[in-house]
């Protein structure tokens, strides 16, 4: 059950492996209370959770307000993304190990995304060796 006072967040990557850090950050916000929105063009449901197939699609799942975005894909992909995620408008978005280069990094603050080149799980006090 979400209240308004609920944290959204859309994982992009997120992923069905449990090995993955796509995967492990849907677990990390899940158990730390938050409102999880995976997004991958491929899986049906992840971790319990309706899988959305693009940013748009989990924003709109969110009313229309995503407080965070967590970006586990690659720097080539996350840069086709920029503009759908500028578009998001998220308080925050989070590229995490693998996902951005220094390219990515400039293109996204050039769009106006709020970035955060750090780990998102590490960011809400957890580590991902929690979840394996």
């Amino acid at each position: 059950m979400t209240n308004e006072s609920t944290r959204t967040i859309a994982i992009l990557g997120a992923s069905n492996d449990r090995r993955k850090f796509g995967n492990k950050g849907v677990r990390a916000y899940q158990s730390d209370g938050w409102r999880v929105l995976p997004v991958n063009l491929r899986e049906q449901e992840i971790e319990g959770l309706p899988v959305h197939r693009s940013v748009s699609d989990a924003r709109a799942a969110a009313g229309g307000k995503l407080d965070r975005i967590s970006v586990y894909l690659s720097p080539e992909t996350t840069l086709q993304l920029l503009p759908e995620i500028a578009d998001a408008d998220a308080t925050e978005t989070f590229f995490n190990p693998g996902a951005a280069n220094p390219r990515v990094l400039r293109e996204a603050a050039a769009q106006g995304i709020t970035v955060r080149d750090a780990c998102s799980i590490v960011d809400i006090g957890l580590s991902p060796s929690q979840f394996p």
